[in-house]
């Protein structure tokens, strides 16, 4: 295993039998992702991005091949265990935000602390909705949040558990294009303050074009895999 690699994918497929019929959906997928790194997954839709982007959290096991996430190889545990490291080293970031309704903004944020069992999160919590620009809005539920509030609730709840590595799925794909590049400011600024590994899935080539890498899917398959030169991220 590598030593600086935060995220190891080895020769990994994933296949879906339906109706008889077996649906190859990646293909001998392989590459690493080293720590503090900054990288998009792009590709059309159908070419495995969110699949891909699953396998690599632990959310789904491939069919064949090997995930190491956080120096860990993710078939050597069980589910609870997986979900275990999750909590404690990774953080997500949704298109549909993923925020639980009945909980206020400031509850929502101190999820992942107290799933972990930690006391007294409430401060912390607060002081990064206050970083995300909600410190008005603590008390505010969801369904009186617009969509970028709401992600931005999203944000700070991804970096509560102070994360090694980020993942997220088009994180700004059901916002509008003022909203988007807010959001991808605020994304981009705490990975650098946290120096936190970032792996973003998106069909947006100017957000892609924000990270240091850029791996193209097609038809399952690595397409490309090149560096970005011109990334000040």
């Amino acid at each position: 295993m590598s030593e600086t690699a935060i995220l190891q994918v080895e020769h990994l497929t994933k296949t879906y039998h339906t109706q008889g019929e077996a649906l190859n959906v990646l293909k001998d997928i392989h590459f690493q992702v080293q720590k503090g790194e900054t990288l998009a997954l792009v590709g059309a839709s159908g070419s495995g991005k969110t699949t891909l982007l699953g396998l690599c959290a632990g959310l789904d096991q491939p069919s064949s091949g090997q995930v190491v996430l956080h120096y860990t190889a993710l078939d050597q545990l069980t589910e609870d265990q997986r979900a275990r490291l999750r909590n404690e080293h990774v953080g997500f970031i949704f298109q549909n935000f993923q925020l639980l309704p009945t909980l206020t903004a400031l509850e929502n944020v101190m999820v992942p602390l107290e799933l972990l069992g930690h006391k007294k999160v409430q401060p912390l919590a607060a002081e990064l909705l206050e970083r995300v620009g909600l410190g008005d809005r603590l008390k505010h539920y969801p369904s009186q949040l617009s969509g970028g509030e709401q992600q931005r609730v999203a944000l700070a709840r991804a970096f509560i558990n102070t994360p090694k590595i980020i993942f997220a799925d088009e994180p700004t794909g059901n916002l509008d294009e003022a909203t988007s590049q807010k959001i991808e400011q605020l994304l981009f600024d705490m990975n650098q303050e946290h120096q936190t590994t970032l792996v973003i899935v998106t069909h947006d080539q100017t957000l892609a074009r924000k990270t240091q890498r850029i791996i193209q899917l097609k038809g399952g398959k690595i397409g490309s895999d090149q560096p970005n030169p011109t990334t000040t991220a």
